[in-house]
């Protein structure tokens, strides 16, 4: 086995066709074959099963997948930090973040890490606090922006903002509510709520908070979706809870209006993981001190560190 065929073999997999995989690698069809052909000799095993809708691969494969990704991602790693002693950012930057930031920040921040360290590509991905600390634990991210765990993680985890989080409602909101919330006023307003299901961390941060203030928080519509979240409430006779920095965009343009809760000061901690033996390249650790304060900036309160 040689570690080209590895490198084939991943390619193959996170294409899922033998033309895709050979155009990313930059190598004629057959020899991609070939080199597959090899790997599954070696091995014993088929790895992939040739389908109208492309290579689907085996149990093997998925098992040989998750145990060389995190090799390849750190002899990865490990080339970039090299390539960048000599004073030039390189590399690529994997990392994984929930939906509120990635709606909130990361446009602006990709924008300006691209202009600004252009020979770095980016993979972004989303999802909810506790599949994305397993990506890390497994290698398939090299770290990830999300709510802090309550449980303790084998992971190496960083301080990046307390985010404020607020209610929300359309510009039309009919009700008149104060200009600053309690939390326990919110049950007696009559308000139809629209908040993200249980399990969800953003759920269970605010769930938190309505235990710690003896009160229930029963929503009309449960949607994970941020996005469908905010459409519903610009639209509709109701409201929710998010971070500001996730809304900042349509605070500004006046398409939402925001209603600070004062009592208990509703707070998400919002942290960055990654593995403690898989040191971050030079360019993750860039795009991450980057998206902080690009959320630093957008905060109320905050300021960009130094």
């Amino acid at each position: 086995m040689e570690f080209r065929q590895i490198h084939y073999f991943i390619s193959l997999y996170e294409e899922g066709t033998v033309t895709r995989a050979a155009h990313r690698l930059n190598i004629v069809q057959p020899a991609l074959s070939m080199q597959i052909s090899k790997l599954e000799e070696h091995f014993g095993q088929k790895l992939f099963e040739r389908t109208k809708q492309g290579m689907v691969p085996t149990a093997a494969a998925r098992q040989m997948y998750r145990l060389f990704l995190p090799i390849m991602r750190d002899f990865s790693n490990a080339q970039a930090q090299m390539l960048s002693s000599e004073g030039e950012i390189r590399g690529h930057v994997n990392i994984g973040m929930i939906a509120s930031i990635t709606e909130g920040v990361l446009v602006d921040t990709l924008s300006d890490f691209s202009n600004k360290y252009p020979e770095v590509g980016v993979t972004v991905s989303d999802g909810y606090t506790s599949t994305l600390t397993d990506w890390v634990a497994g290698g398939r991210l090299d770290a990830a922006i999300v709510n802090k765990p309550r449980r303790p993680l084998a992971l190496d985890v960083e301080h990046i903002i307390d985010e404020e989080m607020v209610l929300i409602t359309g510009p039309g909101f009919a009700a008149s509510l104060p200009a600053n919330l309690t939390l326990r006023q919110l049950p007696s307003l009559g308000l139809d709520l629209v908040l993200p299901s249980r399990g969800h961390g953003l759920r269970s941060n605010i769930d938190s908070f309505a235990e710690s203030e003896n009160i229930e928080l029963v929503p009309k519509f449960e949607i994970d979706s941020l996005v469908a979240t905010v459409n519903l409430v610009e639209r509709n006779q109701v409201a929710t809870i998010v971070p500001r920095v996730a809304v900042h965009r349509q605070l500004a343009s006046g398409a939402l209006r925001a209603y600070p809760i004062v009592s208990p000061r509703l707070v998400r901690r919002v942290v960055s993981v990654s593995h403690p033996r898989r040191p971050l390249n030079p360019a993750t650790k860039l795009f991450i001190s980057m998206l902080a304060a690009n959320m630093r900036l957008r905060a109320p309160g905050e300021r960009p560190e130094a």
